[in-house]
């Protein structure tokens, strides 16, 4: 992100301002070369899962595949359900992989030279016709695919925790609330929400530590 991304924050929000000087520069770095089709599995893989879990799914699934750093569209129609249960996939995984797969023959799923000329909204609309596919799962395509500057997924548990922690929240905010708040952080609402998973993940980090 530009200094001057990181400037206009600190100048809408000083709380924000605050967390990115404790935090530092902020690190994302969207996987461009990731086409719809894979952004969109791999987010599925992840769903209701650790990170850790998850990972070693893909990599059994890709080892489905010999010689392709990931399988595209046709080859995943072209295995048996019994192949991916066996790699760890649910049976309602399943499903959503192949409906996806299905949508990327059809084009609903659009490739990434066409999905780069579509906004936003156009880009969540089309996506969440794939089974298994929310707006968050969209919205984490648009940050670390699309590399978006305006996303705030206001559903995130990770980005609603660090806003409760951030601002010193008695409650778990609303996402409603989040949203109305959020306004001031256009048009980075994106590197907001980084900041937000980055003061979840420190908190824990201190919880942690100070485990006897």
């Amino acid at each position: 992100m530009t200094p001057e991304t990181l400037r206009h924050l600190g100048s809408v929000d000083e709380t924000l301002g605050a967390l990115i000087l404790r935090i530092g520069a902020c690190e994302l770095a969207p996987e461009r070369r990731r086409s719809p089709f894979e952004s969109l599995v791999r987010a599925v893989a992840h769903q209701q899962l650790h990170g850790t879990a998850a990972a070693r799914i893909l990599e059994r699934f890709v080892a489905l595949f010999p010689g392709m750093k990931f399988p595209d569209a046709e080859h995943l129609l072209a295995v048996s359900d019994d192949q991916l249960r066996a790699v760890g996939f649910s049976r309602s995984k399943i499903a959503a992989i192949r409906d996806i797969a299905a949508k990327t023959a059809e084009g609903v799923v659009p490739a990434s030279k066409v999905i780069s000329r579509l906004d936003d909204e156009e880009i969540i609309e089309r996506l969440t016709q794939c089974r298994g596919v929310g707006r968050w799962t969209v919205e984490m395509l648009l940050i670390f695919k699309l590399g978006r500057p305006d996303v705030l997924p206001v559903d995130d548990f990770g980005v609603r925790q660090g806003y409760q922690i951030t601002y010193g929240k008695r409650q778990f905010p609303k996402p409603k609330d989040l949203l109305k708040y959020g306004e001031r952080w256009r048009p980075y609402r994106t590197t907001a929400a980084w900041y937000m998973w980055r003061a979840a993940d420190a908190a824990k980090l201190e919880k942690q530590t100070k485990k006897p």
